[in-house]
């Protein structure tokens, strides 16, 4: 299949109108959903938030589509695979430090919805509050095949391989070192231009991700809005028996269309599918000492009732100089309320020597102890302090305030390291020193 690079625009920001067509006059003028739409279209409209929630978060977009969604028999049913999600109840809340190594690359097809992998989670998806995080792994493109998620919002981050998004809306192409969110109810199939694809999904059970407030640090930093991309509409006009496959309240269900899901032609709103290159990360660090918070390298927020306590953070570790004075430049020894899963699309992340690998994740559990193992805190408590560039990495959190509650598949894995507490096992008393 053609792996030509899509179409893509600028999403003006979260909440601004986007517009676009696939063929011409295919929008209204003046009406968003006419007595009779243009060209023998369907005038849709998908809403992502509650009709009466305030215009600043309120998301919807009007779509005219060949065939309305309603088109379509009823689901059944199918095999979740390892595929969990929230409540998480399969083994009981761990306050030990996890680590795993990336997981397996299948050796035979296996395409973006079977390769869902669950590393664990918390919440509930039938009242939106929570996270599940998943890996996938995947060698086969999904042709007749769609998938759509009721239960939340899809951040997909790559690590090895590329991803072609063909979304309602449009076409996405996102490589490691980007990353792409599929709003929930959105239906996609997932393409891959390279041989094989991996990477880590947050599914946000709970409000939108949105740009956090820049408070203090003004008008610039951190993620800009001009940098997040949106597909420009286009259209698949296909007649043949495919599979739609729905996560619904937790589990797989699937039907037989006798049509393209994809087949939006033209469409105006604001609940679009979007991508964002990390490389446009404007980071924020100190410039006298101390190592500033995580929260510093916020990129996206889903933020709750209560003001700067998430139900989910996308923070990220990218290439940037430390040029702190007199302080301990890595991360500290730490604990907090906030729970961390992290993984890393390449190269090392600085407060780990070895263990922790591309494709790898980390969980560390609020208020489970935490920070630099012995050989990184032995070289940073010695190091000149001489300004450093930390290059050639990408490392990324998934922060959020409730307990993440591994799944049973995650904790009996061969890939999880036994071993994990090892690494803090080089530290002694030092009492004394100067």
């Amino acid at each position: 299949m053609s792996a030509g690079l899509p179409s893509l625009d600028y999403l003006r920001g979260f909440g601004n109108e986007h517009v676009s067509e696939a063929v011409a006059g295919a929008l209204p003028v003046g009406r968003n959903s006419p007595q009779r739409a243009p060209l023998g279209l369907y005038a849709e409209q998908i809403s992502g938030t509650a009709f009466t929630q305030p215009r600043a978060v309120n998301r919807r977009t009007w779509v005219y589509r060949i065939l309305p969604s309603a088109a379509h028999p009823p689901f059944g049913r199918i095999d979740n695979g390892l595929l969990r999600s929230a409540p998480f109840r399969e083994v009981e809340p761990d306050p030990n430090r996890l680590r795993w190594d990336p997981p397996a690359i299948p050796s035979s097809g296996t395409d973006f919805v079977d390769g869902l992998y669950t590393a664990g989670g918390n919440g509930d998806t039938v009242s939106h509050t929570g996270i599940g995080i998943h890996w996938y792994a995947a060698n086969t493109s999904m042709v007749d095949r769609y998938f759509v998620d009721a239960d939340g919002e899809l951040l997909i981050v790559p690590e090895s391989g590329r991803l072609l998004l063909h979304t309602e809306l449009g076409v996405l192409l996102a490589a490691p070192g980007e990353f792409a969110v599929i709003p929930r109810g959105i239906r996609f199939r997932v393409e891959l231009p390279d041989a094989t694809a991996r990477g880590y999904i947050c599914e946000n059970y709970g409000a939108c991700f949105t740009l956090p407030e820049r408070g203090p640090i003004g008008a610039n930093g951190l993620a800009n809005e001009r940098d997040f991309l949106a597909p420009t509409a286009a259209y698949e006009e296909r007649r043949r028996a495919v599979q739609v496959v729905e996560k619904f309240g937790g589990n797989l269900w699937a039907a037989d269309y006798d049509h393209s899901p994809l087949d939006v032609v033209g469409w105006h709103g604001d609940y679009v599918p979007y991508k964002y290159d990390l490389a446009n990360f404007m980071v924020i660090g100190s410039i006298s000492f101390d190592h500033p918070d995580p929260s510093i390298f916020t990129v996206l927020t889903s933020p709750t009732d209560s003001p700067g306590l998430a139900n989910a953070d996308f923070v990220v570790f990218a290439p940037r100089w430390l040029v702190g004075e007199d302080t301990f430049r890595p991360p500290w020894f730490h604990r907090n309320i906030m729970s961390e899963f992290m993984g890393l699309v390449r190269g090392v992340y600085d407060a780990k020597a070895e263990g922790f690998l591309p494709g790898g994740a980390s969980l560390h559990n609020c208020f489970s102890s935490h920070g630099p193992d012995a050989e990184t805190f032995d070289r940073a408590s010695a190091a000149e302090l001489l300004p450093q560039k930390v290059d050639d990495t990408l490392a990324f959190m998934f922060e959020t305030r409730w307990p993440v509650v591994p799944t049973r598949h995650a904790m009996d894995a061969p890939q999880r390291q036994p071993g994990y507490d090892e690494v803090w096992r080089g530290l002694v008393p030092r009492f004394g020193q100067r």
